[in-house]
């Protein structure tokens, strides 16, 4: 898992370099460099993300100890989104290359540093397709699609809904979405808390009742409503905190009682992934297309079309969340889906 977490840092490293620094800047080769720095990057990036997702799963444990590891791993990621998100134009884009590739390193020594889980020997090709064979990997990345698709059809139409629906000043953007993944940091620990009280799936649960509330509320607002709707994203970020740190605990679970610790994370993680980038690309394939049949545009003020912004950005996502709990619900808790 070393070898390969050290490669794709580095192919990520050069990637993100060659992203922002072409060595064309015009006609149809800067596009060309653009899409292979991009695929390049984006591959890295997963590959890397696979590897210490499945690192961490190896280390094992109970519900509190997955739950912490996971914790730790989202927390940090999510302090780094914010540091990025400022560092460029507090440094520039040299400086933020040059300290992206140095903390890229040094995460790699570390991890040379951390604990080592035992590895089993690979089972060889057919590993890849073995989670499916697990009921219980089936109905948690079943819940997993549905809730993340309702998380990220808000996070594709966010700023359509500042602009357009509250009209805020352009100035507030980075305020809203700062104090969504400052909360969301925030917000771990409490998470587990709860989770040393009701368990991991519990947990979750309340985390999507949480943010249907939350966006409920939202739909209510209009114009003007700059800060209320900042109070909506620091507590939406309190809802994603459950989705960062419970999910991938409640996985690695699921991996320790399949017995397939130590030689069939990368599968699993693989898989899981997948269905997160599926999330995104659903929601903006999905939601921008019907956006546009009931006659919203970006700009729009048309009452109609901001009716319908509304229910796409807050009720849309809320029906998909409660129909996430309810799996959760009927086929994890009721029924004991999980280990």
């Amino acid at each position: 898992v070393l070898a390969v977490a050290g490669l794709a840092a580095a192919v990520l490293a050069l990637g993100f370099v060659g992203l922002f620094f072409p060595p064309v800047t015009t006609g149809q080769a800067l596009w060309v460099w653009a899409l292979a720095a991009l695929m390049l990057t984006y591959a890295a990036y997963s590959l890397l993300s696979v590897a210490h997702q499945a690192w961490g799963a190896m280390l094992g444990g109970d519900e509190a100890r997955r739950s912490r590891i996971v914790a730790w791993r989202e927390g940090l990621g999510l302090l780094g989104v914010l540091t990025a998100s400022v560092l460029p134009s507090l440094a520039g884009l040299g400086w933020t290359a040059g300290l992206f590739a140095g903390l890229l390193a040094l995460g790699c020594w570390a991890w040379t540093r951390a604990p080592r889980p035992q590895a089993q020997p690979q089972a060889g090709p057919t590993r890849l397709w073995a989670p499916w064979q697990q009921p219980a990997f089936r109905r948690l990345i079943g819940v997993f699609l549905l809730n993340g698709i309702a998380s990220a059809i808000p996070a594709t139409l966010v700023l359509f809904f500042i602009q357009d629906r509250l009209r805020a000043p352009a100035e507030m953007e980075p305020a809203f979405l700062g104090s969504y993944f400052l909360a969301a940091a925030l917000s771990i620990p409490v998470w587990l808390r709860l989770v040393a009280r009701i368990g991991l799936a519990r947990s979750w649960l309340v985390g999507m009742a949480l943010a249907v509330t939350v966006f409920v509320g939202a739909s209510t607002l209009g114009t003007g409503d700059t800060w209320p709707f900042l109070v909506v994203c620091a507590l939406s970020g309190v809802a994603l905190g459950a989705d960062l740190a419970l999910p991938s605990a409640l996985l690695a679970g699921v991996i320790a009682h399949a017995g397939d610790q130590g030689r069939g994370e990368g599968a699993y993680f693989g898989w899981w992934n997948f269905a997160s980038k599926l999330n995104l690309a659903l929601a903006a394939g999905l939601a921008l297309p019907v956006l546009g049949l009931f006659g919203y545009a970006p700009g729009s003020r048309d009452p109609q079309a901001l009716s319908a912004l509304v229910t796409a950005y807050c009720l849309l996502p809320c029906a998909l969340k409660l129909l996430a709990a309810a799996s959760l619900y009927f086929l994890i808790l009721r029924n004991r889906g999980l280990p």
